[in-house]
């Protein structure tokens, strides 16, 4: 009698139905303005920020569970601290990426010299693992609690300094005009309305990064492609995706969340036809946006020290 075989778990799936069954209930939960223990970003253990998809992930678990710590942890990594995950919660899953090389012969390299290199594969592989909140675990020191830390209030429709500063010196032109926000390809210039005509300033923020994500695309840029776009087909969606998903990375740091003038069902389609179809969309957008967000704040860095040094 042949034996049944469980199902190997597959972490793409897994994650990618996760977000389809929140995005059908009408929400994006990761555009709730959030901090959790004073820290924008989910945390590992030892205190860094989580990058690209995991960043991400986390945040969008953490806004919906209503976690207070920043921290995120393995279940091995709590008993080396004598905490235990208490009775009952459920753990997050998280992946990571690496990759091997073989040899034409097909042999693993072990890392000895290899005067064939151009005969060598490099292979990515990607591998999950589980993590839960702090807030999930007894018995932890109290460092992984911290103490919230108020949100700044700013007056409506009025620029917030270091954010406009930020935003200033990035080297894509913007032009404020009009009522709608968008990025112009042939002429490579960002088009938006006035921040007046926003009462929650770091909403006018949030749509300014989404249309300055959408300007990285070009070849000059990033030259990010996904094909010929046109509104509504399957390439114009996975660019929205990839700014959001920019957007929501660039407003951790800078401290708004991500914002689009239109939010309706046809844009939650949009994200629900790509993850539909593509199982490691998530994974690859996620990246997309995490190499636009540090190229955004890149440009930033060296339109400030160029004005820095013009001014000595």
């Amino acid at each position: 009698m042949a034996r049944s075989r469980t199902p190997k778990f597959d972490a793409s799936e897994v994650i990618t139905n996760e977000i389809i069954r929140i995005i059908e209930r009408g929400v994006l939960p990761w555009r709730k303005p959030w901090t959790a223990g004073g820290s924008s970003r989910p945390l590992r253990v030892g205190g860094e920020p989580y990058q690209g998809v995991n960043n991400f992930l986390l945040t969008m678990r953490t806004v919906m569970a209503g976690h207070s710590s920043p921290f995120w942890m393995t279940l091995p990594q709590a008993n080396a601290l004598d905490a235990k995950v208490r009775k009952g919660e459920k753990s997050s899953v998280v992946v990571y990426y690496g990759q091997s090389r073989k040899d034409a012969d097909g042999e693993d390299d072990q890392g000895e010299s290899n005067d064939h290199s151009e005969e060598a594969r490099v292979f990515r592989f990607q591998k999950s693992y589980r993590v839960f909140n702090a807030c999930q675990i007894e018995g932890l020191p109290e460092s992984f609690y911290p103490d919230p830390e108020p949100a700044p209030e700013h007056p409506p429709a009025e620029p917030i300094p270091h954010m406009q500063a930020f935003f200033d010196a990035i080297d894509i032109t913007t032009v404020f005009t009009g009522t709608e926000a968008y990025y112009l390809p042939p002429v490579d210039k960002v088009y938006m309305p006035s921040i007046t005509r926003f009462e929650n300033p770091r909403n006018f923020y949030g749509v300014w990064a989404h249309e300055l994500a959408h300007a990285t695309k070009t070849p000059h840029r990033l030259n990010r492609d996904y094909g010929l776009s046109r509104f509504g087909n399957t390439a114009y969606a996975r660019e929205e995706i990839v700014a959001e998903l920019t957007s929501v990375f660039l407003g951790q740091t800078l401290g708004f969340t991500a914002h689009t003038l239109e939010m309706n069902a046809a844009y939650l389609h949009n994200w629900l036809r790509v993850l539909r179809s593509d199982k490691g969309a998530i994974f690859k957008h996620a990246a997309d946006a995490q190499r636009a967000c540090d190229y955004l704040i890149a440009r930033s860095e060296a339109g400030r020290a160029g004005r820095s040094a013009e001014a000595a």
